[in-house]
């Protein structure tokens, strides 16, 4: 869990009203407003063999980005424009990760598999991996077993779905709900869904909602209380938080 998880949930969303979306972008990442009249989500669909999906943590200086508002700055300045990003898994105070990370191929964190306090140790947890024209959600001591070693990972926690099935620790009636994001992949991982509540939601709701409205058989928890999306079709840009590792789709 990242050190921002007990502050009340409340999404600042910066006008991109000037933004424009050319067709190619549409083409790789089409983002929607989505509910199953119990929640309201905004969801990301990626076509991951045609975007340039990736993770970022640090600049080339070795300092954190922390939010959306420095990366898209660093990539104009090379020309690209970040089309969609989210907060893609806990972090320490300094904005280290607290699980494994990989980027560019070079493996910046190792894997914690232990058992703990916070929702990233309640187990089991799991790994989003990039890989070419494919992306997976795997359990983490299955991603482990599997030796896969991906351009991109990074672990977090807890699963929210693994193979059809909801986290078996996750109740119905809970009581705790909080803004939450996560993602989940289709078809043979070809496709990766992110997901933002556009409200406090319950872990089980959350779940139930990738299961069944998204279709992922698997699909992993990414962070709470600050979870952000940054989604120019949407004319979104959540800058509320600092943040570690962030996914991005870059044009």
């Amino acid at each position: 869990m990242s050190k921002w998880a007990w502050i009340v949930p409340v999404v600042v969303a910066v006008n991109l009203a000037t933004a424009s979306v050319s067709a190619s972008e549409e083409a790789v990442v089409a983002c929607e407003r989505l509910g199953d009249g119990t929640i309201g989500v905004d969801v990301c669909t990626v076509d991951v063999a045609q975007a340039d999906l990736r993770l970022f943590l640090r600049d080339p200086e070795g300092t954190p980005y922390g939010g959306f508002k420095r990366l898209e700055a660093a990539l104009a300045g090379q020309g690209k424009q970040l089309v969609f990003a989210m907060n893609a898994g806990m972090y320490h105070e300094n904005l280290s990760p607290v699980g494994l990370y990989v980027e560019d191929g070079r493996r910046l964190k190792r894997a914690n598999a232990n058992a703990g306090p916070g929702n990233f140790h309640l187990l089991p947890n799991g790994v989003f991996w990039i890989d070419g024209v494919r992306a997976g959600v795997a359990e983490t001591n299955a991603f482990l077993a599997s030796r896969r070693k991906p351009a991109f990972a990074t672990q977090s926690g807890p699963m929210l779905v693994i193979d059809g099935e909801l986290h078996p620790r996750f109740l119905v009636d809970s009581s705790s709900r909080k803004i939450r994001n996560g993602v989940g992949v289709r078809d043979d991982g070809r496709t990766a869904i992110f997901a933002i509540s556009r409200g406090r939601v319950t872990f089980h709701q959350f779940a139930t909602f990738f299961r069944d409205t998204l279709r992922c058989r698997n699909a992993l928890f990414l962070d709470g209380s600050i979870s952000s999306l940054h989604a120019a079709s949407l004319k979104r840009s959540d800058r509320l938080f600092r943040m570690g590792p962030i996914v991005a789709v870059v044009e």
